[in-house]
């Protein structure tokens, strides 16, 4: 059989690779997931989905009529079903494609000073800091730039935490915008213990934005009206609801109870990027909510104590990440230049506000107004809570703010490590607990230290003493929600939580990290409540029906309660309790 003249034309187009489009639109090297997902675009086509008929037919067409190998018609052609998308999108790319997450090791004042003027004057967003380490994000391209701010020390004392932050941030939206078959079942909260809810409830299989949290808390409350509320703390600039739900299961009776009713307050998502913290305050509520009336212990603690849980204080900045931008931190309030918007929550407050710090750069990441209390959301949170603490029947008795990232415990003060609170021996016993709480259900470490540890101090040893300057922070710590709680509102214990991780991905955790953080934080909140139910909290022992009392003060003394020993040896756990509050306190006196 004799073959055309262009047969040999047609086996070189039918064995030739087709080009790769992705390569050539993403030039950057990504190779996480991959090989697991495949992210179909309009020009791509499947090879092996083609018969050699089609491939011969195809390239005699392009050879005939010089079309180019992305230019035929595909309409007709399926498109492959894909697992989810291995790169994100080009807005992404443009955003943050050439940007990256570094991490400097500080070791004196002078460098924190050097690295603080060059954050400043490049306006470059500092992701966390404490005595050790400050990570920064910045653009490849301004990268020489800070290295020239910056002293000799300083300049090879960095290492790169996150080479492709676009493909980090595309991951935290990945299973929303494509959720996979299993996600498309509507979510149906069931009554079930705290240990099945991973199991059954899809809503904590990805992070949720605001338009699906809050009709999930109508549903709570329709679904559970014996014990949950729904309320609303105030609102927010831009005149959203900043919505809680409130667990506890109040006296029956019509007469007013001659005691204040304790309640512990949780709130989440004050910075917007930190997602993470939005979704563990959801978790705990739905443990503590769902666990009523199945666990005897939890049914306790809900007819002990109202809980007040708040998803975000922010919600304008937290629909902003969802909508615009994934690392938006502040609120969305307008600021005297018109293109710096946002104010710093976590600053806001009128205990120890420090305009000289906060007030000279409103496109800072933590810049907190002009004024104590500018922030909207703020000051409808510090309105409601003193409105509850002098007007309504319950007392305010502990208050716990999440946020990411370090995994640390965080007590009072934030705005100076000179002055201790009067209560200090009280929130390091309490912080020392949760932390172990903590590390007994998913072997995570919490490091426990005041607020104001995020700063270095010099020291100069003459005449055979040693002198303490004035700490180095790298950024204000007045105006701080803890601090404002604890001294101003005097409410006993004040914590802010930093949850996982403690860099590898930061503000954009991987949603597998909703769960097992979740249950870290119940663990640490469960223990709280035991804590103050005993005689080193809030009240004396309480007594029960048997008349013995239900918490045991010496449990609580111990720092370890029966169900969290035994994992550990029962009496081998009462020592290594010991060992670490002797070890702790012992750090804190040598300060």
């Amino acid at each position: 059989m004799r073959h055309p003249n262009w047969f040999p034309l047609a086996l070189v187009l039918f064995c030739s690779p087709l080009p790769s489009v992705t390569a050539a639109v993403f030039p950057y090297n990504i190779q996480k997931r991959a090989s697991s997902s495949i992210i179909p675009t309009f020009h791509q086509q499947s090879a092996p989905s083609k018969s050699i008929a089609t491939r011969l037919r195809d390239g005699l067409i392009r050879l005939v009529w010089s079309i180019p190998d992305n230019g035929l018609p595909s309409a007709a052609e399926p498109e492959p079903i894909s697992s989810g998308p291995a790169t994100p999108p080009s807005t992404l790319f443009a955003r943050y494609g050439g940007d990256l997450v570094l991490r400097f090791n500080v070791q004196t004042p002078e460098e924190v000073a050097a690295l603080t003027q060059a954050v400043n004057v490049l306006f470059l967003d500092v992701w966390e800091f404490n005595s050790d380490f400050v990570d920064i994000r910045v653009s490849k391209d301004v990268v020489p730039s800070l290295l020239g701010l910056l002293p000799p020390s300083l300049q090879h004392a960095h290492t790169p935490l996150m080479h492709d932050l676009a493909q980090s941030i595309f991951e935290t939206y990945n299973d929303e915008y494509l959720p996979t078959r299993e996600s498309h079942r509507p979510f149906s909260p069931v009554l079930q213990s705290s240990q099945d809810t991973d199991q059954t409830n899809i809503f904590f299989r990805n992070y949720q934005p605001l338009s699906v949290i809050v009709p999930w808390m109508r549903l709570l409350t329709s679904l559970f009206p014996t014990h949950v509320r729904l309320i609303n703390i105030g609102l927010s600039y831009e005149g959203r609801d900043i919505p809680a739900l409130r667990v506890g299961v109040h006296p029956t009776n019509s007469e007013k109870p001659s005691v204040k009713r304790p309640m512990i307050v949780l709130s989440g998502g004050s910075h917007a990027r930190e997602w993470i913290s939005t979704s563990t305050v959801n978790y705990v509520a739905y443990t503590f909510i769902t666990s009523y009336g199945k666990n005897e212990e939890m049914t306790r603690i809900l007819e002990k104590f109202d809980w007040v849980f708040i998803p975000t204080l922010n919600p304008d900045g937290y629909v902003y990440t969802w909508e615009n931008d994934r690392l938006w931190r502040k609120n969305r309030q307008q600021t005297s230049l018109r293109f710096c918007r946002g104010l710093d929550l976590d600053h806001a407050y009128g205990f120890e506000w420090d305009s000289n710090d906060m007030a000279d750069n409103p496109c800072s990441e933590s810049f907190a107004g002009e004024a104590p209390f500018e922030a909207v959301e703020a000051r409808r949170f510090a309105t409601w809570a003193k409105n509850h603490t002098e007007n309504e029947n319950s007392t305010i008795v502990a208050f716990v703010d999440f946020h990411s990232y370090s995994q640390q415990i965080l007590y009072p003060y934030s705005y100076t490590c000179t002055e201790a609170p009067p209560t200090l021996e009280n929130l390091e016993e309490l912080a020392i607990g949760m932390a172990k709480a903590v590390r007994l259900t998913n072997s995570e470490r919490y490091s426990i230290a005041s607020a104001c540890e995020g700063s270095i101090e010099s020291t100069d040893e003459t005449d055979g003493r040693t002198k303490h300057s004035k700490p180095q922070r790298f950024e204000s710590g007045g105006g701080s929600p803890i601090d404002y709680f604890y001294h101003s509102l005097g409410i006993k214990y004040s914590y802010q939580i930093k949850l996982r991780d403690t860099g590898s991905y930061g503000f954009l955790l991987p949603s597998k990290n909703i769960i097992p953080t979740g249950k870290e934080a119940f663990s640490a909140m469960k223990y709280m409540a035991h804590f103050l139910m005993g005689n080193k909290g809030i009240e004396g022992e309480e007594e029960g029906t048997d008349g013995r009392s239900v918490y045991e003060g010496e449990q609580v003394r111990q720092g370890v309660l029966n169900e969290n020993t035994e994992g550990m040896g029962g009496e081998e756990g009462k020592e290594h309790a010991d060992e670490e509050v002797e070890f702790e306190l012992k750090r804190r006196r040598r300060r």
